[in-house]
Parts: structure tokens; C-alpha cells; sequence
């Protein structure tokens, strides 16, 4: 429902919706078409039952902004669910079951009927009636209406049952035993298991605000050890998990104490303290090595530092208990192998949001100020730029557009620098909020850690609206009820952006949802921003648009949160993400030294795709090969010969990226001996492919090596691995199975190169299709899958047809760059999701050999297409066509004179997804 509402709202000019019940989360999914809508909008809908809150009325209320109307239906039981907008060619409705709350637009099970009539048509009067007639009947919404509303109002469920316990602090002791939930009940088995095993050390990955502390309470609690070393590295974290641990312990107050700065409380049973204190030696030394069973500690990626080497060589305890939700690190120190490899438990962001353990999180990409001079903030831009008065209003605007309406702002603002942070809260108290004057503070690494607590305080308090910092909030600090983040800096690392998004996820009573306005200025570093929200670090660029594609198509993310960017915003981070070099050698060595630290060697192939590191083909194909990776990278020998090499290569350039499993299973299965025609067809037939013969003749000469030109196979340098026997058979060269039998290293790299390409494209592609429809592929992969008896790769010229398998693959650029020739500036446009107007080459006419066959629709005509030559030399597959309405016309050439050429209309047999076709949709994304 989400999606529909989307796409009518961008292609209507006026809209009215009739519903009765609204929430403030529903408006913050529509939020980025609201702000780009430029017709006439209406929302009519009431107080009826009580459902609507006093926010969802603030958030109404606050579309006025964008001139859209909003009223209040007068008069009882009001309780339609219509959604109407018109278009100059006619009138669609969607009716039925869901209301704009943000479940029924994306998690419930809903009834809709969306009907599309002409203006003058009965029905489109019939709405224009219906419409009239409750506009009749409803007020203006103001805010003296809410401010009335909200005195009395207690949510539909508080009426319904009154509350267990009365409003107050949560009490430390309860006579209720605390029980774990689902998640720590796994976790808590898990790590049971790693003691079991005989290990005396573990790590649990878990993203913040999902309760860490409380699991580990919990564990504590199973475990029952005679002494407990809780250690953090600030005071403030300690009492909060001592107050968490007494509630899961149950124990006396007397059992707890601290160490800490002038508190010495270490004969307790269970000791918190923070790492500054402890590790003094004077404090440590007086510390037996054995006197701690159980030892934790919190945010343990801090480990790198000297305070915490000292006290972790310095005791011996029977388990140690890390806890983080970032391991991962930048200056060497390997926190997986500090715990020796043992992490019975992970929970990263995505996981805890659909799980729903933290708040939801609705993301919007703005666009930073442009200057009249046409300069936008980038990497270079001067203090005088950052703090100038048009700038910072034009961040007032945003956060006023985005921002919740009904609720106060408690925010953090992250800026590129202190000087920033400090010019710019100054600017921001000159001005008012709302009617109110804000109240902003920046805080530095330079300020005193009582005078941060005291500010972070006043914000949770109401008495302060934002803090700006630069990052000394990225972790280590818990302030719940912080509702807006907002980033003023491009993002130089994807972790850091995780780390301040996650400052606002921790749940907190009357937080519905964290908003984040992230303001995109050119900045070189824009592609980093789809590599964090989607935690993708694959290195791979299809990944990446894919995940932009998908975010836009169904409107949410995991736990309902969503992602959205303004028109400009997209724009700069798709140019960030096509000029990045993604797959350099520095990101390479990056990847795999993190998943070697997860595995503690240098990983296998597999071991990327189980961890969801980098793309494996990328990895592998980098250099050729994944060994010839590692001894550039790390001077690991390969111990293959030369020929080994080049099979390796042609195994890991030709049959890893052929994005269909056909030869990796027979190669599998060639490796336990020579298979026959009829072997062929069963072993895939076996694996779940149901191959026609061209594709099984297709494998087979790309295994041989005869499908590839020769210029290929004379670069390879090395003989087909395989060759075919007189009656169909395969079987492997001599060579390649000596090696194979006598040769660890490449019996390894080829077990692992079979293993991983087949899992990876079970995942990515489907093997009922010959291509699937979204994905990317380059001309020499659809002269592959289509089953052309060689790489065309270098003749297609925009589209080539093969009478022997009876195809036409058609590749469009659809914006093309200013430097092509005239000859070869085709008009090709998606009018539709079903429809592409697409023109031959020129000097054809309808007589031509080849554009008959493709205007009679004698061949299955596939269609390729991307939206310009900065991304590259794949196209995403649209789909099978048929060709309609060919007519001959004429193209101006590079003389300025006339060429014939024939346009037609290509109708796909399935549209396209509609977020693919507003990707590409030049009045959408440019």
C-alpha cells in the first residue's frame, strides 16, 4: 500500500485523502512526497474513537507548511479509507481496508482496490461528490483545536485497561523474576556452549541499545560465580549496569560495589569499576590475578587501548565476557582473536530492528545548502560557508520539514569540525524553533566530563534541544529519549555513521521512532552512505544499487524503518557511488583483513559470503584470481605453478561469474571422473536446473573455452581445462586432474571457488529464468545465457540477433552522455513500466534483414538497459519483449543529415518493478 500511495503521489496534481485514522509514523513514510508534491493536497480526518494521538495532529498540522490542507470531519462515526487523485487524463482511487497508519501501509494483511476512471466518467463524479460533501462537513485543523484535544486525551488502550503499576521509577527489586526473552535465551545457550567446550573467553556482538548488560546479567545469574568484575570505561555506564544487574540478580545492595575515582568497594561479590581506576598500578597490583570467577566487559573494542591490555593480562578469571557493538577496528588490534575466535552470539543492526529491539529509524538524504554562486558544501568548504546565516536557515527548514511536529526535539547534530559545532550553536540560539528560541550546546573532546553529563542531562530534561559535537558521541553514551539526529558532515567511515545512528535507536517511553536528516554536500565520500544503512560490504556496485533500488520499492527496511533522499540528494550519491573505485586494493586488503581476523587466517572464499564481507567474485577476480590477491596483498606465496594459475583464472573469470550454476556443477561433478551426454543432463537436473539443450551445448563450450574469442583464450595462456569426446561426453584435460590430485593449494582454491560460486548465485540469481529480471549483466554474459555458440561481446552494437538460438538481446543506454555521435544519440525512453520506445540503429529500414526479424517477432527479444555510461559495462535485465507500432522515421546524423532509422514500441511481457523504473525515469532520478 505504502508503494501505491508513493507512485500515485508523484504523478497526480492534486490528491485528497479520506481516513480516519493517521499516525505519526505513516506520515514520516510519506514524508519525502509530501515535501516534493506541487499540486493541490487534502487530508480530511477526525478525533472519532480517540485513535488519533495529539502528534499524529501536530505532524497534520505541520503539512500546512507544504500547503497542504488538512481538516477535521465535524460530524460522528467517521470512518472511510479512501485515497483519490487526479490527473489531467483522469481520476484513481484507491478504496478499502487500510488506514494511514504505518502498519496497515506495510505490515498488515489489507484489502485495497485501486480503480482508475476518466474525468467526466460517472464514478469520477460520484468521488468529486463524496469529496465535496465531507469538505462541507469539516473545519480547518488549528493548533487551538490540538492544544484542547490533548488535555483530555488518554490513548484508546489506556481507556480500555488501566495500568498494572503506577507511573514512576522502575523499582530496583521486584518480586517478579526477570526472564530472558527470545534473543537472550539463544544467546544465553551459546555462550553456555562455548564454556562447555572447555573455552574460557567469548565475545558477543551486539548492536547498541539491544541489551547487552541485561544479557549479560542474565548469564551471570545462570553461571552463579563467587566473584563478578564488571569493567567500563566511564562511571556513568557503571551505574547503570549496576542498577540493571541488582534488578536481575535480586541481590542485597550491599553485595554491589564500584571502583572508581575515589570509591574503593572492591570487596563486594560484585565489583564495577572503570578501567581509568583499575588500571592504576598501585590499584592493581593489590589485586589477587584469581580473585574474579566472571570478568565482563563493556564496549570492549576499546581493548586496544594500555589501560585495558594491563588489566586483561593482568587476571586469570575462569570466563571472560566481552561485549561490543562495533568490533570491527582500524589500527590493527584484532578484538576476535583477543577472545579467541568464540562469538556464540551476533546481533547487528538490521537483526535488532527487525526483531524490533530498538526504535525504528526514518532516514531522509536532503540536500545541503547551494550558495548563489551555485558552490555546495564539499570536502574544502571554509567555516565562513559552514556557519553562513543562509545556511544554517536552510538546516532550520529541513529539520522543520522533517523533524517530529508533536513532540520536543532532543537531538544530537554531528558537524566536520569543533569550530563548526561551537560558530553554529551559536547561530541556531539567535534564532527561534516553532515559536520557541532554541537552545542548542557544543561539546568537545576539550570539555569536562561533568560538564558533558550535566549538558546530556538538560537535553533528557527538556531544557536543551541539540548538541552538536563532531564525534564525541559516537559511543559510550546512553541518552534514550534523543529523538533527531542530525548529520552535518560528509561520512568518511561507514562505521562511525552506524555508531552515530546509533545514539537515537535506544527505545524510550513516548519515542515513537528517531529521525535522521543527513544534509549530502559533493562530497567524494556519498557512496559510504548506502554502505552503512544497508551494512553491504560487498565492494560490489550492483549490491549497492540494488539495496537503493529495493528501499525505494518497498518503502521500508527491516523493523519499519525506511530510507529516503530528495531528488538532488540521490542524485550526488548514485555520481559518488558510480566514480568510486570500490574494488581498489587498499578496500581489498581491508576486507579480508577483517574477515581474517573473524577466522584467524586468511579467509577462504566461502568464508566472505558467511560473513558478509566483500562480494567474493570481486575478490576473486580482482587480479585474476583470489591466491594472486594474496600474494600481491600480503606476499602469501600461492604454491601453484604457472599452469595452475591460469586455470584458476580462467575458472574464477569465466565459470564463477557466469551467473548461472550449469558449469560449476558439472565441473563438480567432473572432478570424480569423465561424464557422458546423458551424465551431463542428469547432474543438472539433479541440482534443481531443468536445462533446453542450447543451454546445456551453451555449458559445455564454456568449459572447453570454444565459446570464448581468441584473443581470450590466446590471454589465459593455457589449454581448455575441458574437452568434449565424440559422443557429447566431458571430461577434464590430464593436466588439470594430475594437478588437481597432487596439488593441495589448488585442490583447495578449486573446491573453494565451486563451493562459493554456487551458494552465491543460488542467492542472487534464479535458475528457473535465463536472466533475472533487476539484476545486472554485461554483453558477453547475455551472448553466454542466451546460448550463442560464441562471445559477440564486441559486436553487438546496441542489439544483435542470432537466428541459430532465435534471440535478440537489446542494450539501451537511456541517458546518453553529450560526447556520442549524432548518429548514435537514439531517443530510446521508458514511457512505462510496460512500455519502451526503442529505435534500431540508423541506415536501417523496415525492410532490413535484422529489423524484420525483430519487428515480426521471429526472435525473443530480451532487453538490457542503464541509465548512462558512468555505471559501467553491465545493464540491468528489464525483461522479454515484443515489438508493437514500428514505423520508419528519420535521425539527424553527423553531418546534420538525415538517416533512416525504425522506432518501435517494446512491450514487456512483466513490468518492470516500479522503483527500477523510477531509477531510471529521468522526471524521477534524473
Amino acid at each position: 500500500m505504502l508503494r501505491a500511495l508513493r507512485e500515485e503521489l508523484r504523478r497526480c496534481t492534486s490528491f485528497t485523502f479520506s481516513v480516519a485514522f493517521v499516525s505519526p509514523r505513516a506520515i514520516a513514510l510519506l514524508k519525502q512526497e509530501f515535501i516534493e508534491f506541487e499540486g493541490v493536497g487534502r487530508i480530511i480526518t477526525s478525533d472519532y474513537l480517540g485513535f488519533n494521538s495529539p502528534q499524529a495532529f501536530a505532524e497534520l498540522l505541520n503539512l500546512k507548511h507544504l500547503d497542504i490542507d488538512v481538516r477535521l470531519y465535524e460530524e460522528t462515526a467517521f470512518h472511510p479509507k479512501g485515497y483519490v487523485f487526479q490527473r489531467p487524463e483522469g481520476v484513481t482511487a484507491i478504496l478499502g481496508s487500510s488506514n494511514l497508519t504505518e502498519n496497515a501501509l506495510v505490515r498488515n494483511h489489507e484489502w485495497n482496490l485501486r480503480v482508475s476512471v476518466k474525468r467526466d466518467s460517472d464514478l469520477s463524479d460520484q468521488f468529486s461528490n463524496l469529496i465535496d460533501t465531507e469538505l462541507a462537513r469539516s473545519a480547518p485543523l488549528t493548533q487551538d483545536w490540538i492544544d484542547s484535544y490533548a488535555i483530555d486525551y488518554r490513548p484508546p488502550a489506556a481507556r480500555r485497561r488501566p495500568p498494572v503499576n503506577p507511573p514512576g521509577p522502575e523499582p530496583v527489586f521486584s518480586n517478579e523474576r526477570i526472564s530472558p526473552n527470545s534473543m537472550q535465551v539463544e544467546a544465553l545457550a551459546a555462550i553456555e556452549e562455548v564454556r562447555a567446550a572447555g573455552n574460557t573467553r567469548a565475545l558477543v556482538v551486539s548492536a547498541t541499545g539491544t541489551g547487552k548488560t541485561i544479557l549479560s546479567a542474565l548469564d551471570v545469574r545462570a553461571v552463579d560465580p563467587a566473584r563478578v568484575l564488571f569493567i567500563a570505561h566511564r562511571e556513568q555506564i557503571l551505574d547503570r549496569a549496576m542498577r540493571e544487574y541488582q534488578r536481575v540478580l535480586d541481590a542485597p545492595p550491599e553485595d554491589f560495589g564500584k571502583l572508581a575515582g575515589a570509591t574503593r568497594q572492591r570487596d563486594r561479590r560484585y565489583v564495577f569499576a572503570t578501567v581509568q581506576t583499575l588500571s592504576q598500578a598501585h590499584v592493581l597490583e593489590e589485586i589477587d590475578p584469581n580473585e574474579f570467577d566472571y570478568i565482563l566487559i563493556d564496549e570492549v573494542h576499546r581493548a586496544g587501548a594500555v589501560s585495558y591490555a594491563h588489566v586483561i593480562n593482568h587476571f586469570r578469571p575462569r570466563f571472560l565476557l566481552g561485549m561490543t557493538a562495533t568490533p570491527e577496528r582500524t589500527d590493527g588490534l584484532n578484538i576476535f582473536e583477543l577472545f579467541e575466535y568464540n562469538v556464540p552470539y551476533e546481533i547487528r543492526l538490521n537483526s535488532a530492528l527487525e526483531l524490533d529491539m530498538l526504535a525504528p529509524f526514518h532516514y531522509y538524504g536532503v540536500t545541503d545548502f547551494t550558495f548563489d554562486d551555485g558552490v555546495t558544501t564539499d570536502d574544502t568548504s571554509s567555516l565562513v560557508r559552514l556557519v553562513a546565516p543562509e545556511r544554517v536557515d536552510h538546516i532550520l527548514r529541513a529539520i522543520d520539514m522533517y523533524g517530529h511536529a508533536g513532540v520536543a526535539p532532543r537531538g544530537l547534530i554531528f558537524c566536520s569540525r569543533k569550530d563548526e559545532a561551537r560558530e553554529l550553536a551559536y547561530e541556531l540560539n539567535r534564532r527561534t524553533y516553532r515559536g520557541q528560541r532554541l537552545r542548542t550546546v557544543a561539546l568537545t573532546g576539550e570539555d569536562s566530563i561533568e560538564y558533558r553529563e550535566r549538558t546530556v542531562e538538560q537535553l533528557e530534561a527538556g531544557e536543551v534541544d541539540y548538541i552538536l559535537s563532531v564525534d564525541i558521541f559516537n559511543e559510550g553514551v546512553d541518552i534514550p529519549s534523543i529523538n533527531q539526529v542530525v548529520m552535518l558532515r560528509q561520512t568518511q567511515s561507514s562505521i562511525v555513521f552506524v555508531q552515530q545512528l546509533g545514539r537515537g535507536l535506544r527505545k524510550a517511553p513516548g519515542k515513537d521512532y528517531l529521525v535522521v536528516i543527513d544534509f549530502i554536500g559533493n562530497y567524494t565520500n556519498n557512496y559510504l552512505i548506502p554502505i552503512a544503512l544497508f551494512g553491504d560490504e560487498s565492494l560490489n556496485k550492483e549490491s549497492l544499487r540494488k539495496n537503493l533500488i529495493a528501499a525505494e520499492e518497498s518503502g521500508v527496511l527491516a523493523g519499519l524503518s525506511s530510507v529516503r533522499f530528495d531528488r538532488i540528494a540521490q542524485q550526488r550519491v548514485l555520481r559518488s557511488l558510480a566514480e568510486a573505485k570500490l574494488d581498489n586494493l587498499h578496500s581489498l586488503k581491508r576486507a579480508i583483513e577483517s574477515t581474517r581476523n573473524r577466522v584467524g587466517r586468511l579467509p577462504a572464499l566461502a568464508d566472505f559470503l558467511r560473513f558478509e564481507s566483500a562480494d567474493p567474485i570481486v575478490v576473486a577476480t580482482k587480479l585474476g584470481n583470489y591466491p594472486r590477491l594474496l600474494e600481491k596483498l600480503f606476499h602469501e606465496k600461492t604454491g601453484l605453478s604457472a599452469y595452475e594459475t591460469a586455470v584458476l583464472t580462467v575458472a574464477s573469470k569465466e565459470w564463477l561469474t557466469a551467473k548461472r550454476p550449469h558449469e560449476l556443477l558439472l565441473l563438480r561433478k567432473l572432478l570424480s571422473g569423465d561424464l557422458s551426454s546423458v551424465d551431463i543432463e542428469s547432474v543438472l537436473l539433479g541440482s534443481g536446473v531443468v536445462p533446453s539443450a542450447v543451454e546445456v551445448t551453451s555449458a559445455i563450450r564454456a568449459l572447453t573455452l570454444e565459446f570464448n574469442t581468441a584473443t581470450e583464450r590466446s590471454n589465459y595462456g593455457v589449454d581448455a581445462p575441458a574437452t568434449t569426446s565424440a559422443h557429447g561426453g566431458l571430461a577434464l584435460s590430464d593436466q588439470f586432474v594430475r594437478s588437481y590430485a597432487e596439488s593441495p593449494p589448488f585442490r583447495r582454491a578449486i573446491d573453494d571457488l565451486i563451493a562459493t560460486g554456487l551458494s552465491a548465485i543460488e542467492n542472487r540469481y534464479r535458475f528457473d529464468l535465463q536472466f533475472t529480471p533487476g539484476r545486472q549483466y554485461s554483453r558477453k554474459d547475455s551472448s553466454r545465457l542466451l546460448g550463442w555458440a560464441t562471445n559477440m561481446y564486441s559486436t553487438i552494437y546496441g542489439y544483435r540477433v542470432d537466428r541459430n538460438t532465435s534471440t535478440c538481446a537489446i542494450f539501451v543506454t537511456l541517458h546518453k552522455s553529450g560526447q556520442v555521435s549524432a548518429s548514435t544519440a537514439y531517443e530510446d525512453e521508458l514511457l512505462d513500466p510496460r512500455t519502451l520506445l526503442w529505435y534500431t540503429r540508423s541506415r536501417r529500414t523496415l525492410a532490413s534483414q535484422e529489423v524484420r526479424a525483430i519487428v515480426d517477432n521471429d526472435v525473443a527479444l530480451h532487453v538490457f538497459a542503464k541509465k548512462n555510461d558512468a555505471e559501467g559495462a553491465d545493464f540491468y535485465y528489464l525483461g522479454q519483449a515484443t515489438s508493437h507500432s514500428a514505423e520508419q522515421t528519420t535521425m539527424l546524423g553527423d553531418n546534420g543529415n538525415e538517416l533512416p532509422v525504425v522506432r518501435m514500441h517494446l512491450q514487456f511481457d512483466d513490468p518492470i518493478d516500479v522503483a527500477l523504473f523510477d531509477y531510471f525515469h529521468p522526471n524521477l532520478t534524473g
